[in-house]
C-alpha cells in the first residue's frame, strides 16, 4: 500500500512538474487510465517500479546498457573514483581515467585512428565531428570552405541544431529546417522498402551476417544494381570539391526503424569518400561496442572511417559520455602558432569527467570478456530463431537483425504491405501489452525495437521472444 501510494503521489508530481523528451505532453498529462512508470531500481538485466513489479530491460534503457544494472565491476570503479574526485576541467588539465580510457579505446577501434575528442552524449559527438571535417578542410586549402555534408535519407544523428541538419527523419527535423545547414540526401539503404528493388525482397526476415565484403557479390545474387551507392556517388561527384564528410551509421540506421543495410554497402560508400575526396563520418553511438556482432560496426567490412562518433555504450550506460575519433591526419590539420588560431575552439563542462571515465575503463574490460564468450553468440542466436518465427505472423511485415539489434516492423495487412495509420498507435499499444507482461520495450511508430543488453542470457532471450509471440498472436 505504501509504495502504490508513493507511485501515485510521484505520478502527479511528475505531470505538474516535467516535460519529457519525445513524449507528446498533453496525452501523457492527461491519461487517467495510464500512470508513468517510475523506476525505483535496476539489478542485472532488469528494472523494478516503485510497487516492486520487475520488468526485463529490452531496450537496454535507450540502447546504451550494455552489461546490465547494478554491474559489481562498473560499480566499484565509479566509487573507486569518488573517492579521488568526481569532476575536474578537461580544459588545460588532464587526468588519469581519461588519458586511460583513450589509450584502450584506440586499441579496439579502425586501427587508422589515432586522437580521442570527448564529449557528454551522441549528438555532441557528432558536432564536434562536424566542426572538425569543416574546419580540417578549411585549414588545409588555406581557407577555401566545403559547405556540404552527405547524409542518408531516414537519417538521425542526434538533436543539436548541427546533428538535425544532418536528419532526415522528418517528423522530427522538418520543423527546424530554416535553422539548418545545407546537407545532400542519398537514398538510404533499406531493401525491404527500396523504390527500385528488382526483387522486392518479400521475405519477412532479414539478418545481417556480414559475409560478403564486396558490393558486387550481393548485386548478383539479388538483381541490385546498388542504386543507394549510385545516388550518393551522384552527389558526390555533383559537389566534388565542396563537401566536406559524409556521414553513415554503419550497418544499421537506428532510429529509422532499424533499417539494416546489405553486405558489402558500408565498404562502397567508404571506397566513394575516397574516389571523391570526402571524408568519412561514421556514427557508431548506437551500433558501437559489440551491439552487430563486431566490437564496432565498421568492422564489419573492415572499414576505416575519418572521424568515428561514440557515445551511448561507452561508459556501459552508467554515465554520460562521447568520444569523437580521428586520424593523425586531421589532428596535424590544427596543429600551429597560438597567433594561427588553428586550435579545435569547441569543447564542453562535463569533457571526460573522471567517474564516466572510470566506468568506461571497467565497461571496456567487461565487453573484451563478454564478446569472446560462448554466451554471446547463444544470445544472438535465439533472438534470430525468435525472429524468424515471429516474421511469419500475421501482424509482421518485416523483420530485422543486426547482432543483437532487431526490428519488428508491424503492418495492418501482410500480403498488401499496408501499414496501420499512425492514429492506430499499433507499436505503443503492443509495447504497452508487453509491460503487463514484465518486458519494456519502446517503439520507432510501428516498429518495436529490440536492443537487450549484452549480458541477456539465452534463456532470457527466449522469454523475449516467447511474450512476443504470445502478444503479437492477438489482434491489435
Amino acid at each position: 500500500m505504501i509504495f502504490s501510494i508513493r507511485m501515485g503521489s510521484l505520478s502527479k508530481i511528475d505531470k505538474k512538474v516535467l516535460w519529457h523528451p519525445f513524449t507528446q505532453q498533453r496525452e501523457w498529462v492527461l491519461n487517467i487510465h495510464e500512470s508513468p512508470l517510475v523506476i525505483s531500481k535496476g539489478q542485472g538485466n532488469y528494472l523494478f517500479d516503485s510497487a516492486g513489479k520487475r520488468y526485463f530491460d529490452g531496450v537496454s534503457s535507450l540502447w546504451a546498457n550494455l552489461h546490465g544494472h547494478r554491474v559489481p565491476a562498473l560499480d566499484r570503479a565509479i566509487k573507486l573514483q569518488l573517492g579521488k574526485i568526481a569532476h575536474s576541467t578537461f580544459l588545460g588539465l588532464t587526468h588519469e581515467p581519461g588519458i586511460r580510457l583513450a589509450e584502450e579505446l584506440l586499441k579496439m577501434v579502425p586501427q587508422n585512428l589515432s586522437r580521442v575528442f570527448y564529449s557528454d552524449n551522441g549528438s555532441t559527438a557528432v558536432e564536434a565531428a562536424l566542426k572538425m571535417a569543416f574546419q580540417y578542410h578549411a585549414q588545409k586549402s588555406g581557407g577555401r570552405a566545403r559547405p556540404v555534408y552527405l547524409s542518408l535519407k531516414e537519417s538521425y544523428h542526434g538533436d543539436t541544431i548541427g546533428s538535425v541538419s544532418l536528419g532526415g527523419i522528418d517528423l522530427f527535423h522538418k520543423k527546424f529546417k530554416p535553422l539548418l545547414f545545407r546537407r545532400e540526401a542519398a537514398l538510404s539503404p533499406h531493401c525491404f522498402r527500396c523504390p527500385h528493388n528488382q526483387t522486392k525482397m518479400n521475405s519477412s526476415f532479414y539478418e545481417y551476417r556480414g559475409e560478403k565484403p564486396r558490393p558486387g557479390d550481393f548485386r548478383k545474387e539479388t538483381g541490385c544494381r546498388w542504386e543507394c551507392l549510385a545516388d550518393a556517388e551522384k552527389i558526390l561527384k555533383k559537389n566534388k570539391g565542396k563537401v566536406a564528410a559524409a556521414i553513415v551509421e554503419p550497418v544499421v540506421q537506428g532510429a529509422a526503424g532499424i533499417y539494416v543495410a546489405p553486405p558489402g554497402y558500408l565498404w562502397g560508400m567508404s571506397w566513394l569518400c575516397k574516389k571523391y575526396d570526402a571524408l568519412l563520418i561514421a556514427d557508431e553511438v548506437a551500433t558501437g561496442f559489440g551491439r552487430t556482432g563486431k566490437v564496432f560496426a565498421c568492422g564489419q567490412e573492415k572499414v576505416q572511417p575519418d572521424i568515428l562518433c561514440l557515445a551511448k555504450g561507452i561508459s556501459g550506460g552508467y554515465l554520460p559520455l562521447a568520444a569523437t575519433l580521428s586520424t593523425e591526419k586531421i589532428y596535424r590539420a590544427f596543429l600551429g602558432k597560438y597567433e594561427d588560431f588553428k586550435t579545435f575552439f569547441h569543447g564542453h563542462t562535463y569533457t571526460a569527467n573522471p567517474l564516466a571515465c572510470a566506468a568506461g575503463l571497467a565497461s571496456l574490460k567487461l565487453l573484451k570478456e563478454r564478446l569472446s564468450g560462448a554466451s554471446f553468440m547463444k544470445s544472438i542466436r535465439a533472438l534470430r530463431s525468435g525472429l524468424e518465427r515471429l516474421s511469419r505472423m500475421s501482424q509482421v511485415g518485416h523483420v530485422r537483425q543486426a547482432g543483437l539489434m532487431a526490428g519488428i516492423e508491424l503492418v495492418q495487412d501482410k500480403h498488401k504491405n499496408l501499414s496501420y495509420a499512425p492514429a492506430a498507435r499499433a507499436g505503443k499499444k503492443i509495447c504497452m501489452k508487453l509491460r503487463t507482461e514484465g518486458i519494456l520495450l519502446r517503439p520507432l511508430g510501428d516498429v518495436l525495437v529490440l536492443m537487450p543488453p549484452l549480458s541477456s542470457t539465452e534463456t532470457e532471450i527466449n522469454h523475449l521472444m516467447g511474450k512476443l509471440e504470445h502478444v503479437l498472436a492477438k489482434r491489435i
